[in-house]
């Protein structure tokens, strides 16, 4: 570092004279300790959020497939309601039908029961 007094109007002296108006300029720097642990640092503050939106990413695949169960369950739910509609609409049509209405009882005579 070297100590070199410029005046305002740019002339550059190494003695002090009467109305120069001088300033001494010294530059300024961070250390290779400051710089590492700057660097460092940012290394941490990355690698946290590159955590955290993998762990987003995670819950939001378990959303999805906690969904897709409930959708999988439903489906079933809806096809054992139709076909327990299917059921319920046979037996009232064939209760309701002219054939139905002439038969006979199951429990006849000339059968034997217990």
């Amino acid at each position: 570092m070297r100590n070199e007094y410029v005046s305002r109007r740019g002339m550059t002296t190494n003695s002090w004279s009467r109305n120069q108006n001088t300033v001494r300029h010294t530059g300024k720097s961070l250390g290779n300790l400051s710089l590492t642990a700057i660097f460092g640092l940012m290394v941490l503050i990355v690698g946290l959020i590159y955590a955290t939106q993998g762990v987003k990413a995670t819950s939001y695949d378990y959303e999805l497939s906690n969904i897709e169960n409930e959708i999988t369950e439903l489906t079933a739910k809806k096809e054992d309601l139709a076909v327990e509609r299917a059921r319920l609409t046979s037996i009232a049509s064939a209760e309701n039908s002219k054939v139905a209405a002439a038969m006979q009882d199951g429990n006849a005579s000339g059968y034997a029961s217990e």
